[in-house]
């Protein structure tokens, strides 16, 4: 899909912007029970406050906080949504997208989700009320009153992180074909027994991605593909916790594919205090391609993602979109790289 040519911008459900008239009426209200009860609930009763907030997710309402004479102009805001800021890989994704965007005059409006869709929901319809001039999310993922607001709005929407079935624009990479990538690299260094070790995968479904991608490899030669989600938190005591879990649970494995990079380097920094050789006893590898995995010993295979680069050609198309341009892909899949070091 990368190499699909220009389009221009979707058709979006709807010309308008849903109305609080419409509320009033999808809740079998007067208008002003419907402002009331999102303005002063204290005012209405419950059952006809229940009613209103259930219109306005099914129809997708957004009240405008910008007064008077500006609420139909457009700010020089954009809204970027990303599930955590304790995680380098998003902030690199940040610094792409901020730098971009400043230099065209416009500043972001940052918003984390910790992993949290419903949170999601909240961030997008206070970003829209702001009426924010486009919107970065990390991921193809929405409640579905989510996504009934992102396909009701008339702004750029771009995706990014992951490649699939985008709402409007999407800038990622494919996650299960990473996982194959590093199930065939551990496989070609002759390892036969093999576990991949996730953290809170149910909330970050892109590790879960790429384990399928990792399961598909190894049962296609007819291996076992065993999968250990320590939860959360994750980060390098996580790393060392799955090491343990994994070597208790599954004696015979000679790797262990972690489903990022600080997991990996914790695992790594928890078999040298075990006395483990790494790779000789136990092979390590992780995804993401952090610095981190640069400069430990032995240094991490790793899989890299070209997180400034999603960044930069993000805010470069919905730029494009905001000049009234036609965007040069509505999908790009920036790929990934294969860093071969010394732990696999």
């Amino acid at each position: 899909m990368s190499n699909r040519t220009p389009l221009e911008p979707r058709r979006r459900r709807g010309s308008a912007h849903p109305t609080l008239k419409e509320v009033a009426e999808a809740a079998g209200v007067s208008t002003i029970t419907a402002s009331r009860a999102l303005n002063a609930p204290e005012r209405v009763s419950e059952a006809a406050r229940a009613r209103v907030l259930q219109a306005v997710e099914q129809i997708g309402y957004v009240p405008n906080l910008v007064a008077g004479s500006l609420a139909s102009a457009r700010s020089r805001f954009i809204a970027v949504i990303v599930p955590s800021l304790a995680n380098a890989v998003f902030i690199e994704v940040i610094q792409g997208l901020q730098e971009t965007f400043e230099a065209q005059g416009y500043q972001i409006l940052l918003g984390n989700t910790d992993y949290d869709l419903q949170r999601e929901y909240q961030m997008v319809r206070t970003f829209f009320g702001w009426s924010c001039s486009a919107l970065v999310t990390a991921g193809l993922r929405h409640s579905p009153p989510c996504r009934t607001l992102l396909e009701g709005w008339d702004q750029p929407i771009m995706e990014v992180m992951e490649l699939g079935e985008a709402l409007d624009l999407n800038v990622g990479l494919d996650h299960q074909e990473a996982g194959r990538c590093m199930a065939r690299h551990l496989l070609e260094r002759g390892h036969r027994a093999v576990a991949y070790v996730g953290a809170g995968m149910a909330d970050d479904y892109r590790a879960g991605l790429r384990f399928d991608g990792h399961r598909e490899v190894l049962e296609g030669r007819g291996l076992d593909a065993p999968c250990l989600d320590i939860g959360r938190p994750g980060g390098l005591d996580g790393g060392a916790r799955g090491l343990d879990l994994a070597l208790e649970r599954h004696p015979g494995i000679t790797a262990i594919h972690f489903a990022n990079d600080d997991l990996a380097a914790g695992a790594l920094l928890h078999a040298r205090r075990l006395g483990l050789d790494v790779p000789g006893q136990i092979a390590i590898a992780g995804f993401n391609g952090l610095p981190l995995g640069r400069h430990i010993t032995p240094r991490l295979t790793t899989i890299l993602s070209p997180r400034a680069t999603i960044g930069r050609l993000a805010a470069e198309e919905v730029l494009r979109r905001l000049a009234g341009k036609s965007v040069r892909r509505r999908q790009h899949d920036v790929g990934f790289t294969l860093l071969e070091g010394e732990s696999t």
